[in-house]
């Protein structure tokens, strides 16, 4: 660490929390390494616990949480001492991570949602522009993925079906399964994403 920052890594005592927070704080402002990994070390997991309890999957808790100190990282400038403390700060940027991380979540199985008990539903109606695209990316991003995770995602989807029933019906552990529903959905949005933006290109 920084000749600023405690390098021993043990939690100061109450009385001198405030001043080692504000030596972290300037630290991760000047982009010392040793100190923002002293931040990971020291927010890190209530930055998880947050995700997990508000997701509800370990998973995805875990991605937020990468998201979170990634952008903590990047924003670090925007950092402002005056306007709270560096752990007040990070607790906001992982709120806003959790919600983003549930509204693609939202997204995600509302399309699937869609796709599996509204097509042909309404012929009479004309659907928008980009509901027919969403529609077409969606099934070409399920055709394009490894048959496990496709296997997992339509069984989750389609059949509505737990991660230990498909366990339970596949043969596969239940690690396994939960490893190819996470890397299917992640499949799943960045096919969509590339999708919309070949078509805005195009």
């Amino acid at each position: 660490m920084s000749t600023k920052t405690r390098s021993t890594g043990v939690r100061p005592a109450a009385a001198d929390e405030a001043l080692y927070e504000s030596e972290l704080a300037r630290g991760l402002r000047a982009a010392d390494e040793n100190a923002f990994a002293a931040v990971y070390r020291r927010w890190g997991s209530l930055v998880h616990t947050m995700a997990t309890r508000s997701l509800g999957d370990a998973y995805e808790a875990d991605d937020v949480t990468q998201q979170v100190f990634l952008g903590a990282w990047r924003g670090r400038e925007g950092f402002r001492p005056e306007r709270g403390p560096l752990g007040a700060w990070l607790v906001g940027i992982t709120r806003r991570k959790i919600v983003d991380a549930l509204a693609a979540r939202t997204k995600r199985l509302t399309l699937v949602d869609s796709v599996a008990h509204d097509a042909g539903t309404r012929p009479h109606e004309e659907p928008a522009p980009d509901e027919v695209l969403d529609r077409v990316l969606l099934v070409d991003a399920l055709s394009r993925l490894p048959r496990a995770q496709r296997e997992v995602l339509c069984m989750a989807f389609y059949e509505d079906l737990t991660q230990a029933e498909i366990a339970e019906r596949t043969g596969m552990p239940l690690g396994t399964v939960k490893s190819h529903a996470r890397r299917g959905l992640l499949r799943l949005r960045q096919g969509i994403e590339q999708g919309r933006a070949d078509d805005t290109a195009a």
